[in-house]
């Protein structure tokens, strides 16, 4: 990893489990100061003890992304910490996924996917910006872990509303490079599209049996393999901008 990240600060959304967790571990052990939020931090503040000797530092805060009054408050702890006190890399990983079709499913579960998703995406981006902004900050990167339903429709019916919200973080992705070349601001945009990694995510969306047989198909991807994608993105020079990464298991056939 570019050595220019080494003691600067990164966010990252969704850290209890998976590929945030595995990425918040990344950006310590590379040397950055790393804030990583989650509903359940218990995973977070062990693995901080974890990596007390590394030359990089772990805060958990908790914080549900969909909740506006908890992200505001997130970003006023990391304003006011003065080991922190500022913005350099936001890492949008938070998100979830209800087995909800669109002709059947449940509002309530409709709306918990654009919260988390869309909406909590959103409302982080918007606030490391300000926060990269307000501290001079003109080199930092945001980026988005998508999904390869962000570009591409699937036949499973339970999965439509998710995919919907994954769209729209694409749009999101092209959104917000659009408004920051209009700034004329050297702020980067990227976004990573994974298909299936092997991680609680299958099993929470539908259940264990479905998630078994997904990963016992085939070589799925893992959590390291995103990581190495997201590390390939920040260590890109100043004038290159990553702005999609597409990733899928190569037994993986749509």
């Amino acid at each position: 990893m570019a050595e220019r990240w080494r003691g600067r600060v990164a966010l990252v959304t969704g850290a209890s489990a998976g590929i945030g967790y595995c990425m918040a571990k990344a950006l310590v052990q590379r040397g950055m100061k790393v804030v990583a939020c989650a509903r359940n931090i218990a995973p977070i503040q062990e693995l901080a003890k974890e990596l007390s000797d590394q030359s990089g530092s772990l805060t958990a805060i908790k914080c549900d992304v969909s909740k506006e009054e908890e992200v505001a408050a997130m970003f006023q702890a990391i304003r006011k910490d003065p080991n922190l006190g500022r913005m350099d890399v936001c890492i949008n990983n938070a998100g979830l996924a209800h087995n909800a079709p669109l002709l059947s499913g449940e509002a309530s579960q409709w709306k918990n996917m654009f919260e988390v998703n869309v909406l909590g995406l959103l409302m982080c981006s918007k606030e490391a910006f300000q926060l990269m902004r307000d501290s001079g900050v003109d080199d930092g990167h945001i980026i988005l872990v998508n999904s390869m339903s962000g570009i591409r429709t699937v036949k499973s019916k339970g999965s439509h509303c998710y995919v919907a919200t994954k769209f729209a973080v694409t749009a999101i992705r092209e959104g917000i490079r659009n408004e920051l070349r209009e700034m004329k601001s050297k702020i980067r945009i990227s976004q990573v599209c994974p298909g299936y990694v092997e991680t609680e995510f299958v099993q929470r969306h539908h259940n264990e049996e479905l998630a078994k047989a997904v990963y016992s198909s085939m070589k799925c991807l893992q959590p390291e393999d995103i990581r190495d994608a997201i590390l390939y993105i920040l260590d890109a020079p100043p004038h290159v901008e990553v702005n999609d990464v597409h990733m899928r298991a190569t037994e993986q056939d749509f």
